[in-house]
């Protein structure tokens, strides 16, 4: 028997992500509910990543405050933006609930 779904953790986000190996609507209702189900235990953590996020997203921009080098200071915005990124990237997973897409995220 193949493989049809894996879930890979994904270092970014900090969570794990479905990987399918057919389109969606090509497997079969009990493997789809398989599937569903672990989502949801992983997608109950994304709420939690995120306050995560947020909190190192105010430590940086504690530390910009009070940064006057201008190159440190870049380098933290760009931090800030990244992790930002990955908020925001989490928000898309955890609204991919009915129908898990086989696009990437990375």
């Amino acid at each position: 028997m193949c493989l049809l779904y894996r879930f890979e953790y994904d270092q970014r986000l900090g969570i794990a992500i479905p990987d399918l190996d057919q389109e969606w609507h090509r497997i079969d209702k009990s493997t789809q509910e398989e599937i569903l189900s672990q989502w949801e235990e992983i997608r109950g953590d994304i709420p939690d990543r995120v306050k995560q996020l947020e909190e190192k997203i105010n430590q940086k921009q504690k530390a910009l405050f009070n940064e006057d080098n201008f190159k440190k200071s870049c380098e933290i915005n760009t931090e800030i933006s990244e992790l930002a990124s990955t908020i925001n990237d989490l928000w898309l997973w955890f609204r991919a609930q009915n129908e898990i897409s086989t696009k990437s995220h990375h």
